[in-house]
Order: structure tokens, then sequence, then C-alpha cells
């Protein structure tokens, strides 16, 4: 929230002009377009032109009418595919460049490695892009620990709100739900997780969002990981 999102915020312009000619920004400005178009009857929504002729104005307009759109759809936090397509590819420049690095909490790597070493498999779902998971541990203070985990989820296996999704990822892993533990700090999620008969824990950590009295009670909370004890494997 602090870095990724106003980094994209910032940039994405200067990232534009930087990267017009190329296959993959047309591609994902076509993406972009093709989207803005179904969004047109939304409130507020940014249509993106076709380019009409050459010059640098012409240019400039075209470009302004995508950033708009970007700086609309991130301000509802929308999770389309073509805004999360850009958002990755530019990520990817900034992780590659060392412009932003992925922040690890000090006790995630050393309680992963135990984890592991007792026979325990790892997983991330998230509702940023497996690209953007892979670049953020990939790119991480902790430097490349993408080898600490066994498989990557995200909005394609459904969305993290919804239990089925849970099912589904347990289905894929071949593991029954109930021998699943699920961290999160959103408590929607932590719901539709549990309705799938996965068990949860929700993480406190500095700059989560509050929870309320009645979460607090009711879920098991944790602000670092070495409070879980988990059982051996099997």
């Amino acid at each position: 929230q602090e870095t990724l999102f106003p980094y994209i915020k910032n940039n994405v312009k200067e990232y534009l002009r930087a990267h017009w000619e190329e296959e993959e920004c047309q591609r994902d400005v076509g993406l972009l377009r093709k989207q803005a178009q179904e969004d047109s009857s939304l409130d507020g929504a940014v249509l993106i032109p076709l380019e009409s002729g050459s010059g640098e104005e012409e240019l400039e307009r075209v470009i302004q009418a995508v950033v708009d759109n970007v700086h609309w759809q991130m301000s509802l936090d929308r999770k389309t595919t073509a805004l999360k397509q850009l958002q990755g590819h530019m990520w990817r420049a900034a992780y590659t460049t060392g412009h932003i690095k992925g922040e690890i909490f000090e006790d995630v790597v050393p309680a992963i490695r135990k984890w592991r070493e007792a026979g325990m498999k790892v997983y991330i779902y998230s509702s940023g892009s497996i690209d953007a998971q892979k670049l953020l541990f990939g790119y991480s203070t902790e430097g490349d620990i993408l080898e600490l985990f066994d498989g990557h989820f995200d909005t394609k296996i459904g969305a993290k709100v919804e239990s089925e999704s849970y099912r589904r990822i347990a289905a894929s892993i071949g593991c029954a739900t109930n021998n699943i533990l699920f961290l999160t700090d959103v408590p929607r999620e932590a719901n539709a997780a549990e309705e799938a008969d996965t068990h949860v824990a929700v993480v406190i950590r500095p700059g989560n969002a509050g929870l309320t009295d009645d979460e607090k009670s009711y879920y098991s909370l944790i602000s670092s990981f070495t409070e879980l004890l988990l059982p051996s494997s099997t």
C-alpha cells in the first residue's frame, strides 16, 4: 500500500513514455483500452482513444488518457486483469533496476525454513498476480527467497473472499482443506477460508488495518511467525 501502489501512480506516465514503442507495452495499453470500453457506463470511467495521427501532441493525449484510466481504476481499488498486467510489468522494471525491494519481516524466512525442514509445504495466495509475487520475493530485502515456496496462487483461482477459492487451492495441491493453515490480515478472507474448513490465523503487523473487538476475540492472532506452533508433517 505504501510503496508499490504509489510507485505506479507516480511513475506510470514516465514508464509509458519510455516503453511506448515496445510490443509488451502496446499489448498492455490494448487491454486497458478494451477494459475502458467495458467500463464506459461507469461513473468517472476514462476512455482511451486510438492514436489518430502522428506527432508528440497526439501521443501525449493518448498517454494521458491511459494515465487517467489507471489512476481512476486504482482509486476504486479495482483488480482488473488489464490493470494488474500493466502494474506487474512496471514493478518488474522497478525491481530489476533496484528502485524497489520486497520488504520481508525478519521472523519470516527463519520460520519458513523451519516449517520446510519439518516437511511442510508453503504456498502464497495473493490478490497480486503470480508474476508480481515472484518479483516481491525474488528481489526482497532478504535476497531471492523464491526457493522457500512450493507454489503461487492469485485471483485466477478465485477471489480471496470466496470460500470456493480455498477448496480449489486444496484440490490443486492435493491436500484436504483441514490440513491447511491460511495466514491473512483480512477478516473477510479469514471467514471465507474458515467456511472451506481451512485453519486460519490472523496476522497483526505494522500498517495493517485494525480489527474490531469481536474479531480480536474470535480469531487466533499472531504478530510474528515465531508464535505459530505447528504440528510436524506426517
